[in-house]
Parts: structure tokens; sequence; C-alpha cells
């Protein structure tokens, strides 16, 4: 396990993600994950899990200093009054009083942008957050964010895989000392059925998620969110840091991306995509 460095965070490379994972499997699968070496835990108030989550890290007897733990707040909730009650809510449903990473989840342009900046250097100045962040914010959108904050953003979650060109907003990122972090990496399960991913999966003796992972954290300031369901997947997933892909290798998977290769952009939240 590596980790990344931006604007003072030091965020480890691997985490384990809880989009679309259930309360129950939430609650079995954190502490899973800590005790297989994940030190990187994300969530979210939608998700519906923080709870769940909270109960993760307790029951896993890891210190809650040694992992490194990621929210969103909800657009919902993004008024300056509506986001410190809830960023309080989720702190009380995770058991903890501070997360280490606090994000805006998606774009919300009916709330200033800079209330909602206001309130994240609020609730980071209050101790309640220890570094801030977006997510799905395209470069216009992370140029103003960072302009807006008295306190650094230090990554912009994005939907980062093989398929996908986001080197306009990767640009934008490292140009501000922000890392990317990489969610759907497996592009909903598409990587599976990639000859050229097979190829170099079973030149280094790996799975095609192996590869895929390794891809993402091996290029800089990248940080990829890992889901499963599965102890020995999860297993597998946090086997990463043993091999490394070749230039070639690492130039081949990145040329798999296309135009039409974006998955989420949910009407109503998705922003003008760069």
């Amino acid at each position: 396990m590596h980790t990344v460095t931006a604007n003072g965070a030091q965020i480890p490379a691997l985490g384990f993600g809880t989009f679309r994972v259930s309360a129950a499997d939430t609650a079995r699968m954190v502490p899973a994950a800590l005790k297989l070496g994940f030190r990187h835990i994300d969530t979210a108030q939608i998700y519906g899990n923080e709870a769940e989550v909270g109960e993760g890290i307790a029951a896993s007897g890891v210190k809650r200093g040694d992992i490194f733990l990621t929210t969103k707040v909800w657009v919902t909730n993004y008024a300056r009054d509506a986001f410190l009650a809830s960023v309080d809510e989720s702190l009380k449903k995770l058991k903890t009083d501070y997360v280490d990473l606090l994000l805006l989840h998606w774009p919300n342009p009916a709330v200033p942008l800079a209330e909602q900046i206001g309130a994240l250097n609020a609730v980071r100045a209050a101790g309640k957050v220890r570094h801030m962040g977006v997510s799905n914010f395209n470069t216009a959108l992370m140029a103003e964010a960072v302009a807006l904050s008295d306190a650094p953003l230090v990554t912009n979650q994005i939907e980062f895989h093989p398929f996908i060109d986001q080197s306009k907003v990767i640009s934008a990122a490292r140009a501000a000392g922000l890392s990317i972090t990489a969610y759907y990496a497996m592009a909903d399960g598409k990587v599976f059925a990639e000859p050229v991913l097979k190829e170099i999966a079973a030149a280094h003796g790996r799975t095609v998620a192996q590869v895929v992972l390794r891809w993402v954290v091996q290029q800089e300031d990248f940080i990829a969110l890992s889901k499963t369901v599965s102890e020995a997947r999860a297993a597998e997933n946090a086997a990463i840091f043993d091999f490394a892909l070749t230039d070639a290798e690492m130039a081949a998977i990145s040329a798999l991306a296309r135009p039409d290769g974006r998955i989420v952009s949910p009407e109503g939240l998705a922003p003008a995509w760069d």
C-alpha cells in the first residue's frame, strides 16, 4: 500500500468503496477489508450505509487514527444550515468526531458554490473534517471551487476506467495540486471482457481487476476505489502493490479510451462534461 500526497493530505492509494453496498454487506465487509490491509474507506450520505461503516470500523479493532475515512455531502444538503447539520448527522452515524475527507458529491447550481465551499471550510475549521474535496466536478467548477476556498482542496473524485478520457480534468487537477480519486474503475463490469486487459492479466498471472486497479494507482497522484461484497475478491483487490505494469502496458490500457466511454451521467446532477 502506498499513499498519495495532495495539498497536505496523505491519502491511501487504494480505498474500499461502499456505493450500492447494502447495510448488511457494509457491516460485514468494512471490518473484513480493514483486516486485509485496506486503510481507506469511502462512503456517502446518499449511500445509506454510513452507520454500518461506523459499526464496521468500530468492530474492526483498527485504530480510528489509522483509517482514512471519506464521506460526501448530498446535493440537497448544500444550503449552509442543512450542510452543517448533515455533517453532524454523518459523524454520529460514523461513530467518529471527524472524517479525514469530506466531498461535495455532485454539482448543484441551486445553491451558490461560494455557500457550499464556505460550509466546507466551516466544518474544517471546526475540526470535524481534516481535508476537503469535490466529486464529479468539471474543470470550470473545479477551478471556481479552488478559487473560492480558504483551505486547499485535495481531490476530485470522478468516474475513471480504461474506456473514458478524463485527460482535461486530470490535467487541471494536477495543476491545482489535487489528486484524482477514481470510481467505477471496472466500468460496470465491461473491463472483464476486454481482450487487451485479459492478455495483460495473463502475462502477469493476475486478474483483470488487479490489472485495472494497478493501472489506476500506478498513475501519478491517483487513488482507486474498489468495491466488492466478497472477502476473497477484496483480498485480490488489495494485492496490487507487489507488481508493476510496463510503460507499454500502461499505454495500451490508456489507449482503450473512447469518446462514448462515460457511463455515469445522471440527469439533473451531471455538469457539462469536459
